[in-house]
């Protein structure tokens, strides 16, 4: 499959949010036709991983590129905080977010939806387990995360109009 629902994992969050794993090269131009305007990769950018040249062809598309390498085995804070401020920047536009499997962006939207749009940690997990059951690594970032200042900060950057 080519198009949008091809991709591997691909989820809809919203109406302006969708997630999934390495995208194609034609299924980027589906996206640019659907009218997503921006693209955020979570994924390691090596060429084993995902297209040689994603941000070039995602800039040809007319669409914004936001690359946030995670390795899949050593998730920070710091990269769920740019990850949401990135998310705030793009908020009320179509986007794709995106890594390899659509693994560490479920985990990463669930908590960025837990901090904008009120889900609970349950509501998180249910979205995260559409696409896997988290490994001990990222069920520790996730709780960390939950736990940790960041997401009251995110929280709190939020609701003082910053973003």
């Amino acid at each position: 499959m080519t198009g949008v629902e091809g991709i591997r994992d691909y989820v809809r969050v919203s109406g302006t949010l969708s997630t999934g794993g390495q995208p194609t090269a034609e299924q980027l131009r589906s996206l640019a036709g659907e009218g997503f305007v921006a693209v955020v990769n979570l994924g390691l950018l090596d060429p084993s991983y995902c297209l040689a040249d994603e941000a070039g062809l995602v800039a040809a598309l007319a669409m914004e590129y936001h690359p946030i390498p995670v390795k899949f085995d050593d998730p920070h804070e710091e990269q769920f905080l740019e990850f949401a401020a990135v998310m705030d920047r793009l908020s009320g536009r179509r986007t794709f977010a995106h890594c390899a499997a659509n693994k560490r962006v479920s985990c990463f939207v669930a908590l960025y939806m837990e901090s904008r749009e009120g889900w609970s940690a349950e509501q998180g997990d249910a979205f995260v387990q559409r696409v896997w059951e988290p490994d001990t690594v990222w069920s520790a970032f996730v709780a960390q995360i939950r736990r940790d200042r960041s997401l009251r900060a995110v929280r709190h950057t939020s609701r003082a109009g910053g973003g």
